[in-house]
């Protein structure tokens, strides 16, 4: 009876106001698809459109222990009938539950996407695997492409699988622990996909090379075909959580790093400039670090979303929130300063692990779920698990 009443109360909340942003270029519509509960968060939520159905689409999350870091465990999901205007409850997926493998570990998809692929009218979920020697230490050198595939006419799933990746890179490196996690991809009209990937060239130290490859899938089975460009950083952790997107007749590449935030275009698709850091367009520095940006287009513009530092957030960790969207100059690849606006405000939690579904040319959805709400001034307090309509007037 408590899951009941809890879907109402979703329903009640769901897109109870708008505004304008950036001027009367586009319309906000905010609203909650989920809570946690006293003992599990909602973390990594992103939502994929079902094309066809109108008002069809489907939110993944994982259930994610309130301490510790990456304590993640079944994949959860909600669905949409009406546009987003209402959610029913969270449901696992019983074929991407957490289990224990033959060597002790315990191997659960997280990080996950979900995409709608056209041409085999599938649901794409992709991600990366997270591995757990005896169900609590994390290697990260066993990490892998994770994808899965769901029938929209049954919401079933396939099992987890792994993306077959070639063994070492154009410099004869080796490719080690390769992973797509909050990756955004782009799925070319031929059917093609192109999935950012980060991966590790050596063990030590743990420094990621980001590429994007160019993928096939035949509604069944996810296949590399190729990948371009090799763009990394000679310190830290390098440049990874990549994200791509298609504007005009160019491709534009985002890219994480621990001390900053960078960026690249090319015109095929898997082959990019040199990476440049993100500035605004005074040429001050963006300010967004150790977390994703992803990409907006609608009426025509193309948006970063981001968080960043100097927004009043010392006290949010690694300042990510509040979650801002600002317009893009395609040319000098820098954010126009004057147009930036809060997506989502800053309310003691954290608001870095986002996503985006393209709904069509003048709407997007962002979907993202608060971190660390029990670390601050909301300790006791569920999660929730935002979803935002974009809008061009």
């Amino acid at each position: 009876m408590r899951l009941i009443w809890f879907a109402v109360v979703l329903c009640s909340w769901m897109f109870v106001g708008g505004e304008h942003l950036l001027g009367q270029d586009l319309t906000i519509t905010r609203g909650i698809v989920a809570e946690g509960d006293a003992q599990w968060d909602w973390t990594q939520a992103r939502t994929g459109v079902v094309s066809g159905e109108d008002g069809f689409a489907l939110t993944t999350m994982s259930r994610t222990s309130k301490v510790g870091a990456h304590g993640y465990h079944d994949l959860y999901f909600t669905t949409t009938r009406d546009h987003g205007r209402t959610w029913n409850s969270p449901r696992v997926l019983p074929t991407l539950k957490r289990t224990r493998q033959v060597n002790g570990y315990e191997v659960v998809a997280g990080d996950v996407w979900p995409n709608w692929h056209t041409a085999t009218k599938r649901l794409l979920l992709t991600g990366k695997t997270f591995n757990f020697a005896g169900g609590t230490k994390e290697n990260y050198l066993k990490e892998k492409v994770f994808y899965a595939v769901i029938d929209p006419a049954t919401l079933q799933s396939s099992p987890l699988r792994t993306v077959a990746m070639p063994d070492r890179d154009h410099e004869g490196k080796p490719i080690i622990a390769p992973n797509a996690g909050c990756h955004q991809l782009v799925m070319l009209s031929n059917g093609d996909i192109l999935l950012p990937i980060r991966y590790q060239k050596s063990q030590y130290p743990r420094r990621y090379t980001t590429i994007v490859a160019r993928c096939r899938f035949d509604g069944e089975t996810l296949t590399y075909v190729e990948h371009g460009s090799e763009h990394t950083l000679s310190t830290n952790r390098g440049l990874y959580e990549p994200s791509v997107t298609q504007f005009s007749d160019e491709f534009f590449l985002t890219m994480r790093a621990d001390d900053g935030a960078y960026v690249a275009k090319g015109r095929d698709g898997i082959h990019f400039s040199e990476a440049i850091a993100w500035t605004f367009d005074d040429g001050k520095p963006l300010g967004s670090y150790n977390t994703q940006q992803h990409w907006v287009t609608v009426g025509g513009k193309l948006y970063l979303l981001y968080t960043r530092r100097g927004a009043d957030n010392d006290h949010i960790m690694r300042h990510r929130a509040p979650l801002f969207i600002a317009e893009v100059d395609p040319q000098r690849l820098t954010v126009l300063r004057a147009t930036e606006q809060v997506l989502v405000p800053e309310d003691h939690a954290t608001l870095g692990n986002s996503g985006v579904c393209q709904i069509n040319q003048d709407e997007a959805w962002v979907t993202v779920a608060e971190g660390l709400v029990s670390h601050g001034q909301r300790k006791g307090e569920n999660n929730r698990v935002h979803l935002i309509r974009i809008q061009a007037d």
